[in-house]
């Protein structure tokens, strides 16, 4: 890959970890989302073909893409109070009222 290739994959390269960090989770039992996509982008790192390249950095825009309007789309159901488990926004919305204190939720409301 040419250096203006690498460039080129940087930005969906970081674009896709935060979006998996974000949406998905860093804990440890997750960690196997954000390996796969390291081991694609040096795997995908080796090819010559300039048209292939671009289609997996295609590709990779629009997994963020979907990643990120998927979770945005959630949102706007439970801030549409449509009827769905709400359960884990509280836990979110408690959770960061507790920490803007400075406090951590006592372990009855956390998961």
């Amino acid at each position: 890959m040419g250096s203006q290739q690498a460039l080129n994959a940087f930005k969906p390269y970081r674009d896709i970890l935060k979006a998996v960090k974000k949406h998905i989770g860093k804990e440890e039992y997750k960690k196997h989302f954000s390996e796969y996509i390291t081991e694609q982008f040096r795997k995908n790192s080796q090819l010559s073909d300039p048209s292939l390249v671009d289609q997996k950095i295609k590709l990779a825009k629009d997994y963020t893409y979907l990643l990120n309007s998927v979770h945005h789309h959630k949102e706007l159901l439970f801030s549409y109070n449509i009827a769905v488990d709400r359960s884990d926004e509280m836990k979110r919305v408690l959770g960061k009222s507790a920490a803007s204190v400075g406090l951590k939720l006592p372990e009855v409301y956390q998961a």
